[in-house]
């Protein structure tokens, strides 16, 4: 049978389906057209593909394209609503602890999906996975390398302790030579960072090589608090790394290293040498949203609600997470579906003022005088109404002229 596969190549198989590829082509929209094409072409070439294997793919495809279509006037918001409010009440209250490693960690579950529909400005748990470039992905030292660029690193984290000697008038800074070595740190870049604090004479102790002495500049005015604070500033000095990266962890995916990163700042990371800008990426809506665009952050919002319901192993359909992302991302901006966003700038203000903070919605409404034009569903639910969605979206009209004569005539 594969022999006989080999046989027929793609133009010769196009030909013999031609009407069907033809009722595809107007059936189908031309994006999802011309990826059946070119899967069709690409599977003959690669696998061997017959005549008859062919339609029935074509067949399948149009019947799941049937499938997923939707009747006019369907409420599409209320399924959507329904579809993932009804799992969202069986998703676990929990924070993962990622990967064995101290004080890191991942919030799932119901809380990572409320921080995503709430539009949050950061997440609680701030995480980026950053692929590297042909040259480092494959290598653990070379991967290890761009980790200890980007690893934001103070001098609280090569330091065993910072003292304060306060006979002397110095800050005494010892530093840990085995987290010297992990962060990839020399001690001439620690000299360099506390020169640039210029707080003080920096001097190596001749004794030990890991100690090295600030002397302050003698003053009578200065207090104890004033030394407290040089020390923090001290401890909080940056010696090298991105902003807000606390943690990078190098993890094995594949046949490549990837680093997994504690807290988020996509704008820097792109631009380290190593990194790989096409497919890093960040936990952080906004961030995504800033750098790359609103499509970006639509992308990203429609993967993160799906690997949060994956995770929890709860199936919902994807267009559903898509409608959302659309309403989220409609105006250009991410909006939260919430008073302060999608719900709070609706137009109508029955729908407002159902949603929440009645009294003060139909206030401001009467207030200014503004106009209700009952377009919507809650709107017209509230009032009595017929709702716009389903057979509500039709309205029929009876003549009953016709009917009177024709019960004349048949009198007559």
């Amino acid at each position: 049978m594969s022999e006989l596969k080999l046989i027929w190549d793609w133009e010769t198989i196009k030909q013999s389906i031609k009407d069907l590829l033809e009722q595809a082509k107007q059936r189908l929209p031309k994006r999802i057209y011309e990826e059946l094409e070119t899967k069709l072409k690409e599977t003959t070439s690669k696998y061997g593909l017959t005549p008859e294997e062919a339609k029935k793919i074509i067949e399948y495809v149009l019947q799941e394209y049937d499938n997923s279509l939707i009747e006019p006037a369907e409420p599409v918001g209320t399924v959507a609503a329904q579809s993932i409010g009804e799992p969202g009440t069986q998703m676990t209250l929990r924070t993962f602890h990622y990967a064995g490693v101290r004080e890191f960690n991942v919030t799932l579950g119901l809380p990572r999906f409320i921080e995503l529909v709430d539009a949050k400005k950061e997440p609680s748990t701030p995480i980026m996975y950053i692929y590297l470039d042909e040259e480092h992905r494959y290598d653990e030292q070379k991967a290890r390398e761009v980790a200890r660029r980007i690893e934001f690193t103070r001098i609280v984290n090569v330091a065993s302790e910072v003292d304060i000697d306060l006979m002397n008038f110095s800050i005494i800074v010892r530093l840990d030579p085995v987290m010297l070595e992990d962060k990839g740190v020399s001690i001439d870049q620690v000299k360099k960072t506390l020169e640039r604090l210029k707080i003080g004479e920096i001097e190596q102790s001749p004794n030990d090589p890991y100690t090295i002495i600030i002397k302050l500049p003698p003053t009578e005015s200065i207090s104890i608090m004033d030394l407290q604070k040089k020390r923090e500033k001290v401890l909080n000095a940056k010696i090298k790394g991105i902003r807000k990266i606390r943690r990078v962890v190098i993890q094995r995916i594949g046949d490549e290293y990837v680093l997994v990163t504690e807290g988020s700042n996509l704008k820097e990371v792109l631009n380290v040498p190593g990194v790989d800008p096409t497919r890093t990426i960040t936990n952080s809506i906004k961030e995504i949203e800033e750098v790359l665009g609103i499509e970006a952050a639509r992308a990203a919002l429609i993967r993160e609600m799906k690997n949060v319901l994956d995770e929890q192993g709860l199936d919902v359909d994807i267009r559903h997470l898509i409608l959302v992302a659309d309403i989220m991302t409609q105006t250009g901006r991410i909006r939260q579906i919430g008073r302060h966003g999608v719900s709070g700038e609706k137009l109508s203000a029955l729908a407002r003022a159902a949603f929440e903070m009645t009294v003060q919605n139909l206030y401001e409404a009467a207030a200014s005088g503004e106009e209700d034009r009952l377009l919507g569903v809650a709107e017209n639910v509230i009032v009595g109404g017929v709702v716009n969605v389903g057979t509500g979206m039709v309205e029929v009209y009876m003549n009953p002229q016709p009917l009177r004569q024709a019960a004349e005539q048949s009198r007559g």
